[in-house]
């Protein structure tokens, strides 16, 4: 029983720190750099023509801010078409889209009378025109004026079927768990830079901007919430490289409101065990380049709860036999406190913070794969609180 204790104990602690440490800063330091060009566009060129598809539920605070930023843009307006669908929106959002269509000619508004989510809005967008390639993108994501060209100009490589953008999250303080979201999502777009220069691929596209070839998009099934990873994947099960641009820079909002963004992460989180019984197939290649991405970057990070459990559980058995493991099970008792503790006294220490959202990120995790296993009835949205 110690030996199975022991074994338990270090695998579950290797495990965690192979997707949390040992992979992000092996791919990081030997592949930040990308050795061989390829085949871009470029500015003279004449370039593909685009549909930008945009799922809005009540965004009143950002939309104008966000079509302006589509429109200012180094790219032709001509090759430039936009489809917005509004959610069935109670607030302002409509009435400011259609102010700005007598501005923009190339804009189109589809209000959708109830509810039906962000994925079925998007398989709707994507039906009604013909244009080459599509860019994905949420209402908060602000675009810079060479972000359309700088996502498009890797499609001149044929094989080339994703490019997704650099979003840089930003916000004017550190409350909540801005500074924390910041950080992460930061190592989170070097890593996925790393990785398309090593093996030109992406373990999914972050769904705040990306690009897609048009006759590569898939349906995405109606009760799937994480959309961006199964459309990503579809693409990479066809043999086409899947891309990240650092020079395609767009911005977005971090949202400060705990609660909230919580509740966002237990969904995704549920999102994401669909998306890893859907492509189940990869596990058994963990050799390969894309299934080795797969496991080390994805699924032993949907799975560090139960590594966690499992390390917490063996240490209990081992903390009567060893004083060390008696300590390292008072450790672990004690991070599973953190974000209680940090939210009643607010911990200032950026180390502190860390392993609170740490912990935290993971109870989300925890209740998302039990809200999988019951079945998930509706890929519908509720817009994070904006901080703007």
């Amino acid at each position: 029983m110690h030996n199975i204790s022991l074994i338990v104990f270090w695998c579950s602690v290797v495990l965690i720190l192979h997707t949390y440490l040992i992979y992000p800063l092996t791919m990081i330091l030997l592949f930040s750099k990308r050795n061989k060009k390829q085949d871009e566009f470029l500015p003279t060129e004449e370039m593909p023509s685009l549909a930008v598809l945009i799922a809005a539920y009540n965004e009143e605070k950002v939309i104008e801010k966000k079509i302006r930023s589509v429109f200012n843009t180094q790219y032709p307006l001509s090759k430039i078409k936009v489809y917005l669908g509004s959610d069935a929106s109670t607030d302002s959002t409509e009435d400011i889209v259609q102010k700005l269509q007598v501005e923009f000619s190339n804009l189109d508004l589809v209000k959708f009378t109830g509810r039906s989510g962000k994925i079925n809005i998007i398989n709707h967008l994507q039906s009604l025109g013909d244009e080459e390639i599509l860019i994905m993108t949420d209402a908060n994501v602000i675009f810079k004026p060479e972000t359309l060209f700088q996502l498009v100009k890797k499609f001149k490589d044929k094989d080339v079927g994703i490019v997704a953008a650099n979003i840089i999250k930003e916000s004017s303080t550190n409350e909540g768990i801005e500074f924390q979201e910041k950080v992460y999502l930061s190592v989170e777009n070097k890593i996925k830079a790393s990785e398309s220069n090593a093996f030109n691929q992406i373990m999914g596209a972050e769904g705040g901007c990306y690009a897609i070839r048009n006759d590569l998009f898939s349906k995405v099934p109606l009760k799937f919430i994480v959309d961006d990873f199964f459309i990503t994947m579809q693409v990479i099960t066809r043999g086409k490289k899947t891309m990240f641009n650092p020079l395609a820079v767009c911005m977005e909002d971090v949202a400060s409101d705990v609660a909230g963004e919580y509740k966002r992460k237990v969904r995704i989180s549920s999102g994401n065990f669909q998306n890893m019984f859907f492509f189940k197939e990869l596990l058994f290649s963990f050799w390969k380049p894309v299934g080795f991405m797969f496991w080390s970057h994805k699924v032993l990070r949907w799975l560090t709860p139960f590594f966690l459990l499992f390390s917490l559980l063996s240490t209990l058995s081992l903390a009567t036999q060893s004083k060390v493991f008696f300590i390292l099970l008072l450790i672990q008792l004690l991070g599973l406190l953190f974000p209680l503790f940090n939210y009643l006294i607010g911990f200032k220490s950026p180390l502190l913070k860390f392993i609170s959202h740490f912990y935290l990120m993971n109870f989300a995790l925890l209740e998302g794969f039990f809200r999988f296993t019951k079945g998930v009835k509706s890929s519908i949205w509720q817009p994070v609180k904006r901080n703007v």
